[in-house]
């Protein structure tokens, strides 16, 4: 009995020897001393030298002035202007296009307010007699014609201070401003707006 244990120690015993005899065989040092390292890559950096830009005066185109033309205006000689014969002929206020269907006119005195009267013309025709201007804006409404239709404003008088002078404007059915101007007109004389429906 004995025997049988003795010899199951020493086949353990044996085991383990061979077991460790294999595994020193098999186990590797550390290093080799012909092993090296690989250095890592270190690339020099390149530095750009950075130079700062200071500007420098901006340029300047000299002037240079264009020749003055030759002044041949001749005055008038033995030509005196009269301020009372000055306002004595007609105004024309211009000729406007336009689409719409009407035109509301409307006017007042174009300075202080002096007494000044007008008769209204459309297409000839007299629409307002007599109309004493005042500060406020007065006005009339006209179904335009196809093609020109003309508008007239006769100075009756020139009121304390003369010329017969007036501020008016001229709208469209959509209360776009066709027109807006003023006149200065004598007695008699006319002013006159054309406006041509397309």
């Amino acid at each position: 009995m004995i025997n049988k244990y003795t010899n199951g120690i020493k086949r353990i015993f044996l085991f383990i020897l061979t077991f460790g005899i294999i595994s020193n065989s098999y186990s590797q040092d550390k290093f080799d001393d012909k092993f090296k390292a690989v250095p890592p890559k270190i690339k020099p950096l390149k530095i750009k030298e950075v130079i700062a830009q200071v500007p420098g005066p901006p340029k300047v185109k000299p002037y240079v002035a264009d020749p003055i033309p030759e002044n041949n205006f001749k005055v008038p000689k033995n030509d005196d202007i009269i301020a009372s014969e000055v306002y004595k002929k007609n105004q024309d206020l211009g000729v406007f296009k336009t689409s719409s269907k009407i035109a509301n006119v409307r006017y007042r005195d174009g300075a202080y307010v002096d007494g000044d009267k007008i008769r209204i013309y459309v297409n000839y025709k007299v629409v307002e007699y007599e109309v004493v201007l005042d500060g406020d804006f007065k006005g009339f409404e006209i179904n335009l014609e196809k093609g020109v239709n003309i508008i007239d404003f006769e100075a009756l008088n020139e009121g304390f201070a003369a010329p017969n002078t007036a501020e008016f404007e001229v709208y469209d059915d959509n209360g776009k401003m066709i027109s807006s101007s003023q006149w200065n007109i004598g007695i008699g004389y006319k002013a006159t707006i054309i406006i041509d429906k397309q």
